[in-house]
């Protein structure tokens, strides 16, 4: 239960603070360890102050320009593995004033960009696969979550079995892949 202190003298000492709450609901929580990872790679001194974020993000793009003076921009093509990947690396481009495309006949998981290698190699790309990697987790969690509720099963993965299991079968395996979209 989150405690909060008014700073008006309704009931409370003069000059006390607002003590809050932790975010509530794994979507909040999301949401906060998003901006908290996009603020160390913005190298911000406070993750919580919109002004240091502003500042981090001038920086971010001030190191931009200068590596585009020093070292020319390269065409980059950004290869995907599904949607949710391509919207976050598209709207991390896009935080930071790089406009993302495609040309015709590509597949929509591919985004393409001009960049300079440094800022992807020291910034951009290690900055999105923790991204991902926290997106991930809590799609994969919130899909096991939702599969329990709706079917009242344990979700998760197939058990592994050993070799000796899959040679003393009786029935031959059969690949299956209907398409799912």
């Amino acid at each position: 239960m989150a405690r909060r202190a008014r700073s008006s003298t309704a009931g409370f000492a003069p000059g006390t603070r607002t003590v809050s709450a932790p975010p509530a609901g794994p979507e909040a929580q999301l949401v906060a360890k998003l901006q908290r990872i996009e603020a160390l790679y913005a190298r911000a001194g406070s993750a919580g102050e919109r002004v240091a974020a502003e500042r981090a993000r001038e920086r971010i793009q001030a190191r931009l320009e200068q590596l585009a003076s020093a070292e020319p921009p390269v065409e980059y093509r950004f290869s995907l593995t599904d949607q949710w990947s391509r919207h976050l690396f598209v709207a991390l481009l896009r935080r930071y004033g790089i406009q993302p495309y495609r040309y015709s006949r590509q597949r929509r998981t591919t985004v393409m960009a001009r960049l300079s290698r440094s800022f992807v190699n020291d910034t951009l790309w290690p900055e999105f696969l923790e991204l991902q990697a926290s997106l991930s987790a809590y799609f994969d969690a919130l899909t096991d979550r939702v599969i329990e509720q709706a079917l009242e099963v344990k979700a998760g993965e197939a058990e592994e079995r050993g070799e000796a299991a899959a040679a003393t079968a009786q029935l031959e395996p059969v690949d299956h892949q209907p398409s799912l979209l």
